[in-house]
């Protein structure tokens, strides 16, 4: 997402939908998640949540300053917009690690392996979709399994130590992704 993409989400979904639900009567208070997707014509909606958005969220609760609990009363109570709410400057990716066969048949139950050494990477958290544990093991319990997430200086930094910990992860029955984040790492570059 460029600030002119944003721009344009706000002014061409966001705004409209806020200005139609107030207009019916229907005003929105809350947390209210716009599933986006974006083409070569400009943003798309996909859908509305009024949740976060997972695996979506956890770039954003890597960069959150400000404390959650007083944000989402702010947003309860109407004062949103008088709130301070703070934000880390670093960059952060998530990456999904999936069962193979997601979003398809997939299999539960394999085993996960190296998640320690994976969560000792500088600026990574793992945060767990899909896992169960079993005794001392960890296992794959849904098709969306593992959210790799990692703070940079930069995208291609915050990308590199998200797959250097995905590297430390021993899992033949998943998979990833190696793409994510391209977009904004070759904007990063001025390529």
């Amino acid at each position: 997402m460029t600030p002119v993409m944003t721009a344009r989400t706000m002014d061409e979904i966001i705004v409209p939908t806020m200005r139609a639900m107030k207009a019916m009567g229907a005003p929105y208070k809350g947390v209210l998640f716009a599933g986006l997707m974006i083409t070569t014509d400009g943003p798309k909606l996909i859908e509305y949540n009024a949740r976060f958005g997972d695996p979506e969220t956890q770039v954003l609760m890597l960069r959150l300053m400000s404390d959650l609990v007083p944000a989402l009363m702010a947003a309860r109570d109407g004062q949103l917009k008088s709130f301070d709410l703070r934000w880390y400057p670093d960059a952060a990716l998530t990456v999904v690690m999936a069962a193979k066969g997601y979003p398809g048949d997939y299999k539960r139950g394999s085993v996960i392996e190296g998640l320690k050494a994976a969560a000792e990477v500088e600026g990574v958290e793992i945060f767990h979709a899909g896992t169960k544990a079993l005794g001392d093991k960890i296992i794959a319990n849904g098709g969306r399994v593992l959210n790799v997430s990692a703070l940079g200086k930069s995208v291609g930094e915050a990308q590199a130590r998200a797959y250097a910990a995905i590297d430390w992860i021993k899992w033949p029955e998943g998979f990833c992704r190696r793409d994510i984040g391209w977009q904004a790492v070759k904007r990063e570059k001025g390529i």
